[in-house]
């Protein structure tokens, strides 16, 4: 059995950048344009290392806070633990091993779910890549990782194959890839329209830092290779919103801001319904039911989460997934505070590990690891027996090279289009 990973540290200041192989350090910055105006002079706010591994920290922070009551009201939540939830809590069920519909995971005691083990694949493929993906990499890359090599899988308590803790949703992935050889492209489409391919993206959104345009086109890429229509859309949303928060002094309304200008369709309206009603309130237990009355018409899951509608998860224009206009919406009822945000996420209940990992990951990416509490950080990196500080600083260093390679992707096209006639 895997020895423990040691709880994740607490720096008294952002942690510095890793180094890499001289090879793989990005170039310098190019100067300035001539007569360029001068930069603000306001505190941008932590730097990219700090920030990474913040978003990537809060989004496992919030999935295991909210892995224990997914699937509950907040009046369910409320009679079980005796008022809402303020931090790690163990299960719902004290048979967990036997509970339906939750057996035999072990949610609870700062266990992440297959949200946090689907983005700490998605990172893993990047450092392997180490430059931009696509659809095709996910049946290249992300595959061969959840079906051929073990790992410890917290809810399972025990070392197995990732594929092993999936859903369905996302079993449909080594179907449909690995054994029916579809277009990486075109894979995604006849799925379980959900928040599956969304839950994962914050990677993609790191990679991008401070570009939300280039992150919602690539997640959208590599999100065909699992989902379609809304479910596809929101992965793209998403990643969109993290590379926002990377932006120099950042805030939660410009975040929303930012993915309201990319986002389309019924994942446009439904994130503008839910943000118009959550600025109007500062806590969450006063929002929890107005957030859910604005989110309602958009959501095709129905009142009963665990009842679905014959309708749910069914491709649409006018629909979207619950989970990311919720999460932006707790993040601006929060105001971008990550207790806060993590918090009225967990409580609102229904698919609350993952609105908790999309708030969590968008609130850490807008103000680094100090904004994560640090017991929380610590008591989930042992019980999961994770490191959750690595993925982030590795993530952040990929991004480095991928902006490098960009940039000279750029000049050559600049070259290019000059050499034709074009300027």
């Amino acid at each position: 059995m895997p020895q423990p990973v040691p709880p994740t540290p607490r720096p008294d200041r952002p942690s510095e950048p890793t180094p890499g192989p001289a090879a793989a350090r990005p170039a310098p910055a190019a100067p300035a344009p001539t007569g360029s105006a001068p930069a603000d002079s306001a505190p941008a706010g932590p730097a990219l290392d700090d920030r990474a591994v913040g978003c990537l920290l809060g989004a496992a922070v919030g999935d295991a806070l909210g892995g224990p009551v997914e699937g509950c009201t907040p009046e369910q939540i409320v009679a079980r633990h005796g008022g809402r939830v303020t931090g790690i809590v163990g299960p719902f069920h004290e048979d967990w091993r036997t509970a339906r519909p939750l057996a035999p995971y072990h949610k609870g005691d700062g266990h992440v779910t297959d949200d946090t083990l689907m983005t700490h694949a998605l990172v893993r493929v990047y450092e392997k890549v180490r430059d931009h993906l696509d659809a095709y990499a996910v049946a290249e890359h992300l595959v061969p990782d959840l079906i051929g090599a073990p790992r410890w899988i917290p809810e399972l308590e025990a070392e197995a194959l990732p594929l092993h803790r999936l859903f369905l949703a996302e079993k449909w992935l080594v179907t449909r890839l690995h054994y029916g050889h579809v277009d990486p492209r075109e894979a995604g489409v006849g799925n379980i329209v959900n928040c599956g391919a969304a839950m994962y993206m914050a990677p993609v959104g790191i990679v991008n830092a401070g570009h939300p345009a280039g992150a919602y086109a690539e997640a959208v890429d590599i999100a065909g290779a699992h989902q379609s229509s809304y479910g596809r859309e929101a992965a793209g949303v998403f990643a969109a919103a993290v590379a926002a928060a990377f932006k120099p002094r950042a805030t939660p309304a410009s975040v929303v801001e930012d993915v309201l200008g990319l986002a389309k369709d019924g994942t446009r309206a439904a994130i503008e319904a839910v943000c118009t009603v959550a600025g109007r309130y500062t806590d969450f237990e006063s929002a929890l039911k107005p957030l859910r009355t604005a989110v309602a018409p958009f959501d095709t899951v129905g009142p009963a989460y665990r009842e679905p509608s014959l309708g749910a998860r069914r491709p649409s224009r006018l629909h979207a997934i619950e989970e990311l206009p919720i999460a932006l919406g707790m993040l601006l009822v929060g105001a971008g505070d990550f207790r806060r945000t993590v918090l009225g996420s967990v409580n609102y209940g229904r698919d609350c590990d993952s609105i908790a990992t999309m708030g969590g990951a968008v609130a850490g990416a807008l103000h680094g690891e100090r904004a994560v509490p640090g017991d929380w950080g610590a008591e989930v990196s042992r019980a999961s027996r994770l490191d959750l500080r690595t993925p982030g600083t590795a993530l952040a260093q990929v991004a480095r090279e991928v902006f490098a390679r960009d940039r000279r992707r750029r000049l050559d096209h600049e070259h290019a289009f000059a050499a034709i006639g074009g300027v």
